[in-house]
Protein backbone atom coordinates (compact mmCIF):
# COMPACT_ATOMS: atom_id res chain seq x y z
CA UNK A 1 0.00 0.00 0.00
CA UNK A 2 1.44 3.71 -0.90
CA UNK A 3 0.86 6.33 1.50
CA UNK A 4 0.04 9.49 0.02
CA UNK A 5 2.35 12.06 0.85
CA UNK A 6 1.39 14.01 3.76
CA UNK A 7 0.79 17.88 3.73
CA UNK A 8 4.52 19.99 5.03
CA UNK A 9 4.35 22.30 7.22
CA UNK A 10 6.36 25.45 7.20
CA UNK A 11 9.04 25.92 9.62
CA UNK A 12 8.19 28.66 12.40
CA UNK A 13 10.66 31.72 12.50
CA UNK A 14 13.68 30.68 14.93
CA UNK A 15 12.96 27.17 14.57
CA UNK A 16 15.91 25.74 15.92
CA UNK A 17 15.37 22.02 14.94
CA UNK A 18 18.48 21.46 12.23
CA UNK A 19 17.52 18.37 11.32
CA UNK A 20 13.56 18.98 11.17
CA UNK A 21 14.75 21.71 8.64
CA UNK A 22 17.36 20.20 6.46
CA UNK A 23 14.44 17.04 6.16
CA UNK A 24 12.13 19.90 5.11
CA UNK A 25 14.95 20.90 2.83
CA UNK A 26 15.50 17.55 1.63
CA UNK A 27 11.56 16.92 1.22
CA UNK A 28 10.79 20.05 -0.98
CA UNK A 29 13.94 19.37 -3.44
CA UNK A 30 13.02 16.20 -4.03
CA UNK A 31 9.23 17.39 -4.76
CA UNK A 32 10.90 19.80 -7.53
CA UNK A 33 12.95 17.94 -9.10
CA UNK A 34 10.24 14.98 -9.27
CA UNK A 35 7.47 17.73 -10.62
CA UNK A 36 9.73 18.71 -13.04
CA UNK A 37 10.16 15.58 -14.63
CA UNK A 38 6.17 14.53 -14.46
CA UNK A 39 5.20 12.62 -17.58
CA UNK A 40 1.93 14.01 -19.33
CA UNK A 41 0.93 11.11 -21.57
CA UNK A 42 2.16 8.00 -22.51
CA UNK A 43 1.86 8.19 -26.08
CA UNK A 44 -0.56 5.15 -26.28
CA UNK A 45 -3.77 5.99 -28.44
CA UNK A 46 -7.36 5.61 -26.91
CA UNK A 47 -8.55 2.06 -28.10
CA UNK A 48 -12.10 3.77 -29.19
CA UNK A 49 -12.13 7.49 -30.48
CA UNK A 50 -15.67 7.78 -28.90
CA UNK A 51 -14.28 6.75 -25.42
CA UNK A 52 -12.79 10.29 -26.03
CA UNK A 53 -15.96 12.20 -27.08
CA UNK A 54 -18.02 10.46 -24.39
CA UNK A 55 -15.23 12.03 -21.88
CA UNK A 56 -15.88 15.34 -23.85
CA UNK A 57 -19.87 15.47 -23.32
CA UNK A 58 -19.45 14.25 -19.75
CA UNK A 59 -17.00 17.39 -18.85
CA UNK A 60 -18.58 20.18 -21.59
CA UNK A 61 -21.92 19.56 -19.78
CA UNK A 62 -21.17 19.76 -16.30
CA UNK A 63 -19.12 22.62 -16.84
CA UNK A 64 -21.92 24.42 -18.10
CA UNK A 65 -23.89 23.01 -15.65
CA UNK A 66 -22.09 24.64 -13.02
CA UNK A 67 -20.80 27.37 -15.56
CA UNK A 68 -21.67 30.09 -12.68
CA UNK A 69 -18.91 27.99 -10.21
CA UNK A 70 -15.03 28.26 -10.28
CA UNK A 71 -14.18 25.77 -6.82
CA UNK A 72 -13.88 22.65 -9.18
CA UNK A 73 -11.50 20.83 -11.74
CA UNK A 74 -12.80 18.84 -14.13
CA UNK A 75 -10.10 16.10 -15.82
CA UNK A 76 -10.40 14.14 -18.68
CA UNK A 77 -7.14 12.07 -19.87
CA UNK A 78 -5.32 13.45 -16.92
CA UNK A 79 -2.60 12.15 -15.33
CA UNK A 80 -3.07 11.76 -11.47
CA UNK A 81 -0.06 11.77 -9.39
CA UNK A 82 -1.11 10.84 -5.52
CA UNK A 83 2.23 9.53 -4.17
CA UNK A 84 5.89 10.13 -4.71
CA UNK A 85 6.38 6.43 -5.39
CA UNK A 86 3.93 6.61 -8.35
CA UNK A 87 5.26 9.66 -9.75
CA UNK A 88 8.75 7.91 -9.89
CA UNK A 89 7.67 5.08 -11.54
CA UNK A 90 6.24 6.78 -14.03
CA UNK A 91 9.02 9.18 -14.81
CA UNK A 92 11.47 6.21 -15.53
CA UNK A 93 8.61 5.10 -17.75
CA UNK A 94 6.46 2.77 -15.74
CA UNK A 95 2.87 3.34 -16.40
CA UNK A 96 1.37 0.06 -15.71
CA UNK A 97 0.23 1.02 -12.31
CA UNK A 98 -1.48 3.93 -12.54
CA UNK A 99 -1.62 6.89 -15.06
CA UNK A 100 -5.39 8.36 -14.34
CA UNK A 101 -8.93 8.22 -14.69
CA UNK A 102 -10.59 8.97 -17.86
CA UNK A 103 -13.24 11.15 -16.02
CA UNK A 104 -12.89 12.74 -12.59
CA UNK A 105 -13.90 15.74 -10.48
CA UNK A 106 -12.39 17.45 -7.67
CA UNK A 107 -14.99 19.57 -6.06
CA UNK A 108 -14.97 22.64 -3.32
CA UNK A 109 -11.65 24.21 -2.40
CA UNK A 110 -10.13 24.40 -5.87
CA UNK A 111 -9.16 27.39 -7.73
CA UNK A 112 -10.67 26.06 -10.91
CA UNK A 113 -9.29 28.89 -13.15
CA UNK A 114 -5.91 28.01 -12.73
CA UNK A 115 -4.48 25.76 -15.76
CA UNK A 116 -3.25 21.97 -14.55
CA UNK A 117 -1.12 20.06 -16.97
CA UNK A 118 -1.86 17.15 -13.97
CA UNK A 119 -3.35 16.58 -11.64
CA UNK A 120 -0.87 16.55 -8.31
CA UNK A 121 -2.18 16.10 -5.13
CA UNK A 122 1.14 17.13 -2.93
CA UNK A 123 0.63 20.95 -4.61
CA UNK A 124 -3.35 20.38 -4.13
CA UNK A 125 -3.73 20.15 0.05
CA UNK A 126 -3.92 16.50 -0.60
CA UNK A 127 -7.12 17.17 -2.67
CA UNK A 128 -8.42 13.65 -4.13
CA UNK A 129 -11.41 13.07 -7.01
CA UNK A 130 -14.82 13.47 -5.70
CA UNK A 131 -16.43 11.54 -8.43
CA UNK A 132 -14.45 9.08 -10.81
CA UNK A 133 -15.76 7.85 -14.13
CA UNK A 134 -13.91 4.96 -16.02
CA UNK A 135 -15.09 4.11 -19.56
CA UNK A 136 -14.15 0.06 -20.21
CA UNK A 137 -12.50 -1.33 -22.94
CA UNK A 138 -10.84 -4.71 -23.76
CA UNK A 139 -8.03 -4.13 -22.59
CA UNK A 140 -8.42 -2.31 -19.73
CA UNK A 141 -11.91 -3.85 -17.94
CA UNK A 142 -9.88 -6.08 -15.60
CA UNK A 143 -7.49 -2.88 -14.42
CA UNK A 144 -10.49 -0.71 -13.89
CA UNK A 145 -12.26 -3.36 -11.62
CA UNK A 146 -9.87 -4.76 -10.02
CA UNK A 147 -6.26 -2.22 -9.16
CA UNK A 148 -7.39 0.64 -9.90
CA UNK A 149 -10.56 0.61 -7.94
CA UNK A 150 -8.54 -0.80 -5.24
CA UNK A 151 -6.51 2.62 -5.64
CA UNK A 152 -9.64 4.76 -5.71
CA UNK A 153 -10.89 3.21 -2.54
CA UNK A 154 -7.99 2.59 -0.45
CA UNK A 155 -5.59 5.15 -1.71
CA UNK A 156 -7.59 8.12 -2.67
CA UNK A 157 -11.06 7.36 -1.23
CA UNK A 158 -13.29 8.70 -3.92
CA UNK A 159 -16.53 8.59 -2.70
CA UNK A 160 -17.95 7.78 -5.92
CA UNK A 161 -16.41 5.60 -8.41
CA UNK A 162 -19.21 4.81 -11.99
CA UNK A 163 -18.19 2.13 -14.50
CA UNK A 164 -19.36 2.60 -18.15
CA UNK A 165 -19.27 -0.76 -20.11
CA UNK A 166 -19.07 0.78 -23.79
CA UNK A 167 -19.63 -2.36 -25.59
CA UNK A 168 -22.91 -3.56 -23.19
CA UNK A 169 -23.58 -0.54 -23.19
CA UNK A 170 -23.81 -0.36 -19.51
CA UNK A 171 -23.67 1.97 -16.47
CA UNK A 172 -22.45 0.97 -12.54
CA UNK A 173 -22.25 2.77 -9.91
CA UNK A 174 -20.35 2.39 -6.86
CA UNK A 175 -20.40 4.26 -3.54
CA UNK A 176 -17.39 4.29 -0.69
CA UNK A 177 -18.30 2.50 2.60
CA UNK A 178 -16.05 1.97 5.35
CA UNK A 179 -13.21 1.61 2.69
CA UNK A 180 -15.04 -0.71 -0.13
CA UNK A 181 -16.89 0.52 -2.85
CA UNK A 182 -20.33 -0.93 -2.18
CA UNK A 183 -22.81 -0.73 -5.76
CA UNK A 184 -25.27 1.75 -5.53
CA UNK A 185 -28.64 1.22 -6.10
CA UNK A 186 -30.32 2.67 -9.98
CA UNK A 187 -33.96 4.10 -10.14
CA UNK A 188 -36.66 2.96 -12.51
CA UNK A 189 -34.52 4.72 -15.38
CA UNK A 190 -31.33 2.60 -14.34
CA UNK A 191 -29.73 5.93 -13.51
CA UNK A 192 -27.87 6.47 -10.42
CA UNK A 193 -27.55 9.27 -8.15
CA UNK A 194 -24.48 11.30 -7.57
CA UNK A 195 -24.10 12.70 -4.06
CA UNK A 196 -21.24 14.32 -4.37
CA UNK A 197 -22.61 16.24 -7.80
CA UNK A 198 -26.27 16.57 -6.92
CA UNK A 199 -27.10 14.99 -10.32
CA UNK A 200 -28.12 11.74 -12.05
CA UNK A 201 -25.80 9.81 -14.44
CA UNK A 202 -27.88 7.70 -16.81
CA UNK A 203 -27.87 6.51 -20.22
CA UNK A 204 -29.04 8.09 -23.12
CA UNK A 205 -29.77 7.89 -26.85
CA UNK A 206 -29.37 10.54 -29.34
CA UNK A 207 -26.91 12.39 -31.62
CA UNK A 208 -24.05 13.99 -30.53
CA UNK A 209 -21.37 15.75 -32.24
CA UNK A 210 -22.34 14.09 -35.37
CA UNK A 211 -23.24 10.20 -33.48
CA UNK A 212 -25.88 8.40 -32.99
CA UNK A 213 -25.12 6.18 -29.87
CA UNK A 214 -25.91 5.28 -26.38
CA UNK A 215 -24.28 8.03 -23.96
CA UNK A 216 -23.95 8.38 -20.66
CA UNK A 217 -25.05 11.62 -19.63
CA UNK A 218 -25.95 13.96 -16.85
CA UNK A 219 -29.76 14.72 -15.33
CA UNK A 220 -30.92 16.94 -12.93
CA UNK A 221 -32.41 15.79 -9.25
CA UNK A 222 -36.17 16.12 -11.53
CA UNK A 223 -35.01 14.48 -14.59
CA UNK A 224 -33.98 17.30 -17.62
CA UNK A 225 -31.10 16.45 -19.24
CA UNK A 226 -28.04 18.74 -18.63
CA UNK A 227 -27.29 20.74 -21.81
CA UNK A 228 -23.43 21.42 -23.06
CA UNK A 229 -23.17 25.07 -24.00
CA UNK A 230 -23.61 24.61 -28.03
CA UNK A 231 -26.73 22.40 -26.96
CA UNK A 232 -28.07 24.90 -25.13
CA UNK A 233 -27.75 28.12 -27.51
CA UNK A 234 -28.37 26.02 -30.41
CA UNK A 235 -31.88 24.72 -28.55
CA UNK A 236 -32.66 28.53 -28.25
CA UNK A 237 -31.61 29.27 -31.38
CA UNK A 238 -34.70 26.90 -32.37
CA UNK A 239 -36.90 28.44 -29.69
CA UNK A 240 -35.82 32.25 -31.21
CA UNK A 241 -36.03 30.48 -34.94
CA UNK A 242 -39.62 28.60 -34.47
CA UNK A 243 -40.84 31.98 -32.87
CA UNK A 244 -39.33 33.93 -36.10
CA UNK A 245 -41.44 31.96 -38.40
CA UNK A 246 -44.63 31.51 -36.30
CA UNK A 247 -44.54 35.86 -36.63
CA UNK A 248 -44.04 35.78 -40.66
CA UNK A 249 -46.85 33.33 -40.86
CA UNK A 250 -48.90 35.71 -38.92
CA UNK A 251 -47.71 38.46 -41.05
CA UNK A 252 -48.75 36.63 -44.14
CA UNK A 253 -52.27 35.54 -42.83
CA UNK A 254 -53.07 38.26 -42.05
CA UNK A 255 -51.45 40.53 -45.23
CA UNK A 256 -53.53 37.52 -47.27
CA UNK A 257 -57.00 38.28 -45.16
CA UNK A 258 -56.45 42.31 -45.61
CA UNK A 259 -56.36 41.57 -49.82
CA UNK A 260 -59.19 39.63 -49.49
CA UNK A 261 -61.24 42.11 -48.01
CA UNK A 262 -59.99 44.44 -50.43
CA UNK A 263 -60.74 42.56 -52.98
CA UNK A 264 -64.42 41.48 -51.69
CA UNK A 265 -65.17 45.57 -51.26
CA UNK A 266 -63.46 46.12 -54.84
CA UNK A 267 -66.55 44.08 -55.89
CA UNK A 268 -69.10 46.10 -54.30
CA UNK A 269 -67.61 49.16 -55.86
CA UNK A 270 -66.17 50.16 -53.09
CA UNK A 271 -62.92 51.88 -52.84
CA UNK A 272 -60.41 51.32 -50.39
CA UNK A 273 -57.50 53.93 -49.48
CA UNK A 274 -53.83 52.53 -48.73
Amino acid sequence: MQTPLPATKPIAEGETNQPAQDAERQLQERLRQIESLLPEEDGIPVENFLHLIQQELLRKSLRYHWRDRTDYFIGTNTFLYYSLEQAERMIEGDFTGFRGPDFFVVIGGVDGTQPRRYWVTWKEDNRFPNVVVEILSPSTARQDRGEKMQIYAKEMRVPEYFLIDWDKKVLEGYELQEGTYVPMKPNARGWFWSKQLGLWLGAWDGKYDVYEARWFRFYTESGELVLTAEEAFAQQYEVERQRAEAERQRAEQAEAELQRLKSILAERGMQVDE
